[in-house]
């Protein structure tokens, strides 16, 4: 996938797409042709399968490959699904439409034998072709259901939506929910960013508490929501705030091993979308907190971990994307106080604690602000 996306026209990012989906087409003929049962191969999804790109620094899919081929009655039938799917994205990118994933699903329910049984399968096509093609869905004009993730903070863009374009400050021209992250980001255009550095917040408890306290105003800081695991958008929309406009990112959670997980996606891509991590992780992200050791050193309110919480923090020992010495520490100190505990405990120490004092500190230890 060109690295360019966002210096292109749509309609030269169409062009490209249509060819990229063209050539998936013509390779199952071409098969044919030479008396071959039809077949995809793709890299398996597994984290077993996940390796470190020194290049990018970002975890990508490595050399194992799985096949889909139509050497039975259902592999058949899912090659038959991708072959509707690629006319239906032909027609819809001609059409200049878009559909979700949800609706594609329905949609479907006319294709006979090639029906859908589920939308994970759908959805797992979808990735399928990405991978394939060498592209990100939404250049099929595919997207997901509305995610609702929000920035506010001192940036000014320009959006191309279907009644023109817009500018947009993402302080003065919005209220206090912020500006509402389109799904496809590389349809935006950055006109200027007088911001010192990019939070991701996980909560929007927390998010809100930033705003209120007038955190982004008084640090110059660009205020993303992630609502919990963030979606690809607000990934992409980070990754290019770091790339396009030098923002350093920090990454606040809760301290669990599940929104360890959260910066994880944020800082080194997942292994669902490790085909994408290049134009979706930041792995100079850094994290900000909630650290374990900020519930030793804070006392702050817990709850006990659970055995999934601790099965969870003992395979991240063992997930590459935690593998230097700060994560060991923090993830083996979680498991040997037991505990967890959320960003909003801060609260504890007044509502302005975490604005005044705690955040402050993190960053000014940790060289941002």
């Amino acid at each position: 996938m060109a690295a360019d996306d966002v210096e292109m026209t749509k309609e030269e990012l169409d062009d490209r797409t249509m060819g990229q989906l063209l050539d998936i087409g013509e390779e199952f003929y071409r098969q044919f042709e030479r008396g071959e049962i039809p077949r995809l191969e793709i890299p398996t999804r597994s984290k077993s399968n996940v390796v470190f790109d020194e290049d990018s620094g970002v975890w990508v899919y490595g050399d194992k490959v799985s096949s889909r081929t139509a050497n039975s009655v259902g592999g058949a039938r899912k090659l038959l699904r991708m072959a509707y799917t690629l006319e239906f994205m032909r027609n819809q990118i001609e059409e200049n439409r878009s559909s979700t994933l949800r609706e594609l699903y329905y949609l479907s329910e006319s294709w006979g034998d090639a029906q859908f049984t589920g939308q994970g399968e759908s959805d797992r096509l979808i990735e399928d072709l990405e991978i394939v093609g060498d592209l990100r869905r939404e250049r099929l004009h595919m997207r997901p259901e509305e995610d609702g993730a929000t920035v506010i903070g001192p940036l000014y863009l320009r959006e191309q939506t279907r009644r023109g374009e817009r500018e947009i400050h993402c302080q003065e021209d919005v209220g206090e929910g912020g500006y509402q992250i389109p799904s496809d980001v590389d349809q935006v255009e950055f006109l200027d960013a007088d911001a010192e550095f990019v939070m991701c917040v996980e909560t929007g408890g927390m998010r809100d508490r930033l705003v209120e306290n007038g955190f982004d105003e008084e640090y110059d800081c660009i205020v993303v929501h992630l609502k919990g695991q963030p979606a690809r958008s607000t990934r992409r929309l980070v990754k290019r705030l770091h790339d396009e406009e030098s923002l350093p990112i920090v990454v606040f959670t809760d301290a669990d091993p599940w929104s360890y997980r959260i910066f994880g996606s944020v800082a080194y891509g997942s292994i669902k979308s490790a085909h994408l991590s290049k134009h979706l992780a930041t792995p100079e992200a850094e994290f900000v907190g909630v650290q374990p050791q900020d519930i030793v050193d804070y006392d702050l309110p817990t709850d006990p971990l659970s055995d999934n919480d601790v099965n969870a923090l003992e395979n991240e020992l063992e997930d590459p994307r935690f593998e230097d010495g700060y994560w060991k520490e923090q993830i083996e100190l979680q498991l040997d106080i037991e505990k967890k505990s959320e960003q909003q405990s801060l609260a504890s120490y007044g509502l302005d604690f975490v604005t005044d004092t705690y955040l402050p500190e993190r960053l000014d230890e940790m060289g941002v602000a």
